[in-house]
């Protein structure tokens, strides 16, 4: 199969005219890259099929359901957050505008609809003995795995504790949970500054990189029914307490899909240092696989605003500025929340797997504000599967039963 097709051919194979191929591209379901040989623009063979056969699917009732969960269904009634021409709100309010004087605490009794005083005003939950054995113990482990069983410990351990001493105050129970998974990124104590300056004390920042990761807090705090917030609403609906709603949200976050993208960022930074020719490289990259770490998102079509904000101002490493130059020449997509957390993580010289902290730290929030939400629907959340396996044989006929021939 050819691996590039110019804009007619692309067209003739999706049944489309031109325009909308070009609306395809603004979307982010198609990426173009100029043709060296001519004045045009090339679209990689491989994406144009997928496409088709997302479009095929969804004209199948037998796979209606598969393609109704990528980016569709299930659609659920929220107040928390609204994506709406590529600006993102929290209650109303604009996340980039929040993220320039507000606290993670604060957009947390925002999202949590409580008072300060109410989520924060307690003293900071105590950890467990041989805490910092078990944060030693673990010290090997990747970031995300390493957080997930240092964060889950400590809920499991904590949270029978905080519900007693807290009866019926569930914003406290919730910032106490923000202090915890802190406490499980800094493997030391659980504080009662703010998880801005908590991190900034344990990396060793100045104001300006304290300031820096309050930001990185606030613009990762929410996202609408991404898939750990999902998965935090599902685990809510079942009636499990908020610890296991932030641990089940933890594990979907890991993902290399979804906050483990980081990783796979960083890995792709790690491959084009020293190459030769950085578009080149990523040109094969391309014809292998359209999909490019960390680049486009579905819900901004002009760009990510929280990967934009990050980055703006940042002073960042050659390879990276290279890579987001190159990717827009040849695909037209920009840099996403993920290139701006890895950015930041660099620039601030933070350990690897920085980025996913910041993000897992940030989204808690969100996890818990879903999971209030989904507690006062009292309605347990059960999707049906759509059956397309082998069916079952035909009965065979009760003992004693005679079956005649007709």
């Amino acid at each position: 199969m050819t691996a590039f097709l110019d804009a007619q051919q692309a067209a003739e194979k999706l049944g489309v005219s031109r325009q909308t191929l070009y609306a395809y591209v603004s979307r982010g379901l198609l990426s173009a890259s100029p043709d060296p040989a001519a004045r045009r623009s090339l679209y990689p063979a491989a994406q144009v099929e997928r496409l088709l056969t997302q479009r095929a699917r969804g004209r199948r009732p037998g796979q209606a359901v598969q393609a109704a969960l990528d980016w569709g269904l299930p659609v659920m009634p929220s107040e928390l957050t609204l994506i709406e021409e590529g600006i993102l709100y929290y209650r109303g309010k604009p996340a980039l505008e929040l993220a320039r004087t507000e606290t993670l605490e604060q957009v947390a009794c925002l999202l949590w609809r409580c008072e300060f005083a109410e989520a924060f005003g307690a003293m900071a939950p105590s950890l467990p003995a041989g805490w910092r054995e078990q944060v030693r113990r673990l010290q090997s482990l990747p970031g995300p795995q390493r957080l997930l069983a240092l964060f889950t410990m400590l809920q499991a351990h904590q949270f029978a504790p905080l519900a007693r001493g807290n009866q019926g105050r569930v914003p406290a129970v919730c910032g106490a949970l923000l202090r915890l998974m802190t406490a499980a990124v800094t493997g030391g104590a659980a504080g009662e500054l703010p998880v801005h300056q908590q991190l900034a004390a344990h990396w060793q920042l100045d104001d300006a990189g304290s300031e820096r990761i309050r930001q990185a807090l606030v613009l990762c705090a929410d996202h609408e029914l991404n898939a750990s917030s999902f998965t935090a609403r599902c685990v809510a609906s079942t009636g499990a307490d908020l610890g296991a709603v932030v641990t089940g949200g933890l594990a979907a976050l890991s993902g290399g899909w979804h906050g483990g993208m980081t990783a796979r960022v960083e890995a792709l930074l790690d491959e084009l240092v020293g190459t030769r020719s950085i578009r080149a490289t990523l040109r094969a990259r391309l014809a292998r696989d359209p999909f490019m770490p960390g680049f486009g998102h579905q819900l901004y079509p002009s760009g990510d605003p929280r990967g934009q904000a990050l980055l703006r101002g940042l002073k960042i490493e050659p390879v990276i500025a290279h890579l987001i130059t190159r990717v827009r020449e040849l695909t037209g997509l920009a840099p996403s929340l993920d290139i701006g957390l890895v950015a930041l993580r660099r620039s601030l010289g933070l350990p690897v797997g920085s980025a996913f902290a910041v993000f897992a730290i940030g989204r808690s929030v969100g996890w818990l504000a879903h999971a209030l939400e989904q507690r006062e629907l009292r309605q347990l959340i059960r999707p049906r599967a759509a059956y397309v396996g082998p069916r079952p044989a035909a009965p065979a006929p009760p003992p004693g039963r005679v079956v005649r021939a007709r």
